[in-house]
Parts: C-alpha cells; structure tokens; sequence
C-alpha cells in the first residue's frame, strides 16, 4: 500500500482526527487536536473533508520519505519544513513524489504542528475516531506515537493541488495576550481575594505540561474544600487541588474527577496555551459566557470568510 515511511518519528507524533465523540459515558476521552483551527486549516488548504486524519507533531524533528505521489501542508507552530533538504513555506501545499525526503524541523514558536496530505492518511478508526490517546492505548497505529519504520498508508493523489493561507491571514503563535476564564459554579469554593489573585498574577507553565493538563506554577489559591464528589470534566476545565497550584485540562484529561474549579478557559485561548512551551509565563483574565459566545461566533464566521488561494498542480 502506498504511502509515507517514518525515518524519524519527531518527539511525540500522534495521528489524529477532530476527536473521539460522545464516549465520556465508558470512559474513553476525546482525544483530537491541542490546536482544533491549524488542524482544520490543514485539511481545507488540500480541500480535504474537516475530519481527514492528519498527524500532530510535538516540537518537531518528524522525517518521513514519501512512497506515493501527493500534496501536503503543513500548518500549526512555527515547526521549518523542507523537502528534499530545500525549505518550503509552510500553510501551503506542495507536491511531493515517490523518494522525497519531508522534515519538519524544531519549533522557533509554537509547539505543536499539523501536516496533512490530500486525502487525508488512511487509519481505521477506534470507537469512531483515528485519534491516538496514548493512555487509554487507543487510536493511530496501536494507540501509541510514531515509532521509526511505521507506515503512513494514504492513496495517490498526484493532481489534487490546494490551497495557500497568506500571512496576514497565519495565526501569531508569539501572542502573550492574557488568557481569557469563564468563571464556573465552583468558583465559591475560593474567596474574592484568591480570585483577585488568579487574575493580577502571573503563573508559569511546569514541565509537568502534556496533553491531559497543563500544570501551572505561581502563587497559590487553595480551595475552601479538599475536594468534591468526582463528576464529568469539560475541556478546559481549571481545577485546582488542595496545593493552590491551577492544573489547566486539555484533550486526553480523564473524564471525571474531584478536585474544585475556579472556571473553564475559551476554547479557543485554550488552543493558544497548547501552542506554549513550558517555562512561558501566562496570565488571566476574566470573560462572561455571552462574551464567550459572541467571540467564538465572530472567529468561525471570520474563519468561514478568508478566500485561501489556489496552488496548482
């Protein structure tokens, strides 16, 4: 079967769909994309349906020799791509035949990158989705990251062409703007003061950061209670244990748990502090659910309005 070969499998690359729907209730996560919007711009730049599986790459470092003739893109961080040792603009397609050699280098900002070929990779899905969550061993090839020498199987699609997003247009993943928190029904479980110090302080991202949660280091804001009956997490929930220290949830949380929330993030500053390494310091601020609403309406329409443009085969 045609394809790509893996030479070099990057520091952590998972194959991945939109996500695993609608299984919280037997426990299996989500799962999906840290950065729902460059994944989706990497399949419409090859006009690929929205759900195509695609790979996430963490970092950089993914070598992959081609054995088909296709296009790919790659979108997300700020992650050097070449082809055959000359580098490419990113957030456009190209051609790639049978032998090339694709790098996707280490990030200059922005940890997580989106390629994608036309057609999208061929995976058999695993309760309804390709993406790999590597606790619960699920998705991908064997529900695990990219080893060298797996295979990437994806038909040929040598006339496909696609699309290129020009820069203006290219999300600016060097954004320190604050992080925007609807605040949840929890929230009385800390005083008005440890509020007012969640939102004036800033906190710095640990290297305890993955795809399950983001833990943050700064001052503290212990809950009134030790803890709550476990009950469903939603994506971006902010909870935070008896140490005070906030733990931000991203795609592969587990879907119940017991410690308090002060709040959930936006969804889409949420993508954005996927976007960050640890180390980067981050700071919040305070959002209603009507201005959440407003905004995430206002940036789909505007993601619907932008004409990419067309790259020939």
């Amino acid at each position: 079967m045609s394809g790509f070969n893996v030479r070099q499998p990057g520091l952590m690359t998972l194959i991945t769909d939109s996500g695993r729907i609608g299984h919280h209730r037997i426990g299996l996560t989500t799962g999906g994309p840290l950065d729902p919007m460059a994944f989706a711009w990497a399949n419409r730049l090859l006009g690929n349906e929205p759900n195509a599986t695609a790979l996430e790459i963490s970092i950089g470092s993914l070598v992959l020799e081609a054995q088909v003739d296709t296009w790919l893109v790659l979108t997300g961080g700020e992650l050097p791509l070449k082809i055959n040792g000359k580098e490419m603009e990113r957030w456009q397609a190209h051609r790639v035949n049978v032998g090339d050699r694709i790098e996707a280098g280490f990030s200059q900002a922005g940890a997580r990158g989106y390629l994608a070929v036309s057609g999208g990779f061929d995976i058999p899905p695993t309760f309804g989705s390709t993406a790999t969550v590597q606790r619960e061993k699920l998705g991908g090839l064997n529900g695990q990251k990219l080893q060298s020498g797996d295979r990437l199987p994806c038909a040929s699609a040598p006339d496909a062409g696609g699309f290129r997003l020009p820069a203006p247009y290219q999300p600016n993943y060097r954004n320190t703007a604050p992080l925007r928190v609807i605040l949840g029904y929890q929230q009385d479980a800390f005083s008005a003061v440890q509020k007012q110090l969640f939102f004036t302080s800033s906190y710095r991202i640990s290297d305890r950061a993955d795809r399950m949660g983001y833990r943050l280091e700064g001052p503290a804001i212990p809950p009134s209670i030790n803890g709550i009956l476990s009950e469903g997490i939603c994506l971006g929930a902010i909870q935070v244990p008896s140490d005070g220290q906030p733990i931000v949830l991203l795609n592969d949380r587990q879907t119940i748990g017991g410690y308090p929330k002060i709040g959930s993030l936006f969804s889409q500053d949420l993508a954005r502090l996927a976007q960050m390494l640890p180390g980067t310091e981050i700071s919040f601020t305070p959002f209603t659910q009507d201005e959440a609403h407003n905004q995430l309406l206002l940036n789909q329409r505007y993601y619907s309005m932008i004409e990419p443009i067309a790259v020939t085969p």
